[in-house]
């Protein structure tokens, strides 16, 4: 489903509202007037407009006056101004107020037509350029499945399948088993892949700021707001939005979350104008949303919404024959990254990353093996340099085991994996499957710091 842009027409001329409705309707654009400036401004109130084409003179309320007012509330809206007065004092004082250009009247249809083009491209710039801002922050690179296990090929082929269809998607997974990757996969064998895919970080969010990041927010709709806001699904419009572990908003933004899915529409915090987007909804979970729904912390209209089509990826303890050919595939991106020339990791190396159970999966191997490239002192990986990993080379295979309390195992996990994760607490909780409250006090009883 692909939306029409919205644009508006302010003009006290019915002839000017009559000409330029026909003349951008029949090139696709859903095209409301207004006779004044009151009724235009009336009209923003209650929905949003991709463009405005504002007569700069018109009776009662100036249209200059209807140019600040649109930019006072919104600093990013594209206005576009027409008069029968081409001065140049006018032109250059409505571009001062923020105007996107100036087309004097009498104009023809193409004129109309070329400048509104360009304008609109203007705004998918912008639109743009916040998620090319948002990408730099991600460390996900290209979408690679890999895999040669039947778990894996049976997902590679759900994924093709399922990829070019607008169906909304659950994936489900541990920590680290690269659910984000089959997102990224899915909307990458879909038509909307030359749009934006956006990621919007569940666990990460502050819960009382959520609302404003999906839907954005006005200039003064709360403290600190001191511009208007973009939000993730205006961002994301005629995309893919993805909602990493969706089992954490609460019920409120479920709520919202539901009607936006539904209705395709959204409202800016502070405002009352309604936005048409058109996004396909991709979600991913490390919990069992089925139970979640039964005790009553996730709403079961949104759990059918989300799961049309479920995805779940098995942790990579249950698919270790995947492992040589993910090391291989990490040592030669670290390679390139780090600028080394590790050749390949020895047979004894690959049996004990084989032997470790991964409780950070896929993420932990990356990891582990970045880090072997840094800390390689030959040409090859070896044993030594998985030490800090956890995966015990200082002890024989045959050797008697230690006796340890379950305290003290607890602690030289977690010690483990913050190692794994360089100390950063988010990830090290994620791959630990606890929250990072639990993780903080774990830390303080066995006095662990990082």
């Amino acid at each position: 489903m692909v939306i029409a842009p919205n644009v508006l027409v302010i003009d006290d001329e019915q002839v000017i509202r009559d000409s330029c409705q026909q003349i951008l309707s029949r090139d696709g654009y859903a095209v409301k007037v207004a006779e004044d400036g009151n009724v235009g401004l009336a009209m923003m109130e209650k929905q949003a407009f991709d463009l405005v084409v504002l007569d700069l003179k018109m009776p009662g309320l100036d249209g200059m006056e209807v140019l600040k007012t649109i930019r006072a509330d919104d600093p990013s809206a594209i206005v576009l101004v027409i008069t029968g007065y081409a001065t140049v004092e006018s032109a250059v004082e409505a571009m001062k107020s923020g105007a996107y250009d100036f087309i004097p009247k009498p104009f023809t249809p193409d004129n109309l037509r070329a400048i509104v083009k360009r304008a609109l491209e203007r705004r998918r710039l912008i639109l743009n350029n916040i998620y090319l801002a948002e990408e730099l922050k991600s460390t996900i690179g290209e979408a690679v499945l890999i895999g040669k296990g039947k778990a894996m090929e049976e997902i590679d082929a759900l994924v093709k399948k399922v990829g070019p269809t607008d169906s909304t998607v659950l994936i489900y997974g541990e920590s680290g088993t690269g659910k984000e990757l089959v997102a990224r996969a899915l909307h990458r064998n879909s038509p909307r892949s030359p749009r934006p895919f956006v990621v919007v970080d569940c666990g990460s969010l502050v819960e009382s700021l959520f609302e404003s990041e999906l839907f954005g927010h006005t200039k003064g709709s709360f403290t600190g707001a001191t511009t208007t806001k973009y939000g993730r699904f205006e961002v994301a419009n005629g995309g893919t939005i993805f909602f990493d572990e969706i089992g954490n908003i609460s019920l409120s933004v479920q709520a919202k979350l539901l009607r936006a899915i539904q209705e395709r529409e959204i409202v800016r915090v502070g405002s009352t104008q309604v936005l048409r987007v058109d996004v396909r909804i991709i979600a991913a979970t490390n919990r069992d949303l089925a139970s979640t729904v039964r005790t009553g912390s996730f709403r079961e209209d949104l759990f059918y919404r989300l799961s049309v089509v479920p995805i779940e990826l098995p942790p990579l303890r249950e698919r270790k024959e995947d492992i040589p050919l993910l090391a291989d595939y990490f040592l030669k991106m670290y390679n390139r990254e780090r600028k080394k020339n590790i050749l390949g990791i020895t047979d004894e190396a690959m049996e004990r990353l084989a032997r470790y159970e991964w409780p950070g999966n896929v993420r932990e191997l990356e990891n582990a093996i970045e880090r072997a490239v840094v800390l390689a002192e030959g040409d090859v990986i070896e044993p030594k340099d998985l030490l800090y990993y956890g995966l015990r080379v200082d002890q024989e295979d045959d050797g008697a085991p230690e006796q340890k309390t379950l305290a003290d195992v607890e602690r030289e996990h977690i010690e483990r994996t913050l190692t794994a994760f360089e100390g950063h607490k988010g990830r090290t909780a994620e791959a630990l499957n606890i929250d990072r409250k639990t993780l903080r006090q774990k830390m303080k009883k066995y006095g662990i710091t990082a």
